[in-house]
Order: C-alpha cells, then structure tokens, then sequence
C-alpha cells in the first residue's frame, strides 16, 4: 500500500476511532504519531529556504504605473535543463513572452483541474444527496472577473 493510501487509512480510521467528522488535521498527525506513524525528517534548510524565497516572490504585488491596479510581480514556469526539472522564476516587468506564456498555460491548467475535480465533487453530492437541492456553481468565470476588475478598489474610501 502507497504511503498516501495508507494515510488515508488512517484519517477513515481517526474518525472512527473519535467520532468527529470534521477533522484538524494537526490533530490525526499527533494521533497517529502515538500510534507509531514515524513523524518525517526534517527538511534540508536550504530547501526550506529556497521555498520560503519562492513565497515571498509569488506574494510581491505592485500597482501597474497607468491604470493602478495590482499585479503579481513574480512568476515560477517549468523547465528542463538535461533531465532535470527546474523551477524557475522571472519578473514580468523584465520577462520574455515565452517564459510569461508558459507560466499563464501552467496557472489556467492549474485553475481548469481545479474546476473538473470541484465538478466531479458536486456530481457526486448531488447523486448522494438526491432529496437535498442540488449544489451547481458555474465554471465560467467570466462574469466572476469582470466584477471583480470593476469592483471599486480595497484601499479607496480609506481614511
């Protein structure tokens, strides 16, 4: 058994132990640490801070010049160097169009998974829970942005 079923063996059998069914996963880690789950080794620092770099870039916003609205300034994208699979990061106020396209296709691929696993999870409660009003939330967020785009900034009427 993978050590992620096996996981998940063991959260079904937290909640059956305990009864909740709302669960802190902060909670079934020291559970099944006292079951003898071996806690992980600690990562190697430079990893640790190579990903807390990588936070601090993908959290950096500025306020574009002309119209004033926020940007993400920093970009991780994919690349192969060898057979090694590097993540890189660039600044899109410097970036080249093919590093910045391949990072926009990798976040719409990231955000179209996200929206078939939601759809394949509200399918799911939907046909379990057929005398309960079905949840259906539209995947086109066309509308959603557009209303965001012209919703009136944060930081106006601030005084």
């Amino acid at each position: 058994m993978s050590k992620k079923r096996e996981m998940q063996r063991l959260i079904r059998a937290y909640k059956d132990e305990t009864g909740e069914r709302e669960i802190d996963m902060k909670k079934v880690a020291k559970w099944a640490a006292g079951k003898g789950w071996p806690l992980p080794t600690p990562q190697n620092p430079l990893d640790m801070l190579a990903k807390q770099f990588a936070e601090a870039a993908r959290e950096e916003i500025r306020r574009d010049d002309a119209t004033g609205r926020p940007y993400r300034a920093n970009h991780s994208f994919v690349t192969m160097h060898g057979s090694e699979q590097l993540h890189l990061w660039i600044d899109i106020d410097e970036a080249e169009r093919g590093p910045f396209l391949k990072s926009a296709v990798t976040r719409r691929e990231q955000m179209v998974g996200d929206g078939l696993q939601l759809t394949l999870d509200m399918m799911h409660w939907n046909r379990i829970n057929p005398d309960k009003e079905p949840i259906d939330l539209p995947m086109d967020l066309t509308f959603d942005i557009e209303l965001r785009l012209n919703a009136p900034d944060e930081d106006e009427g601030a005084a």
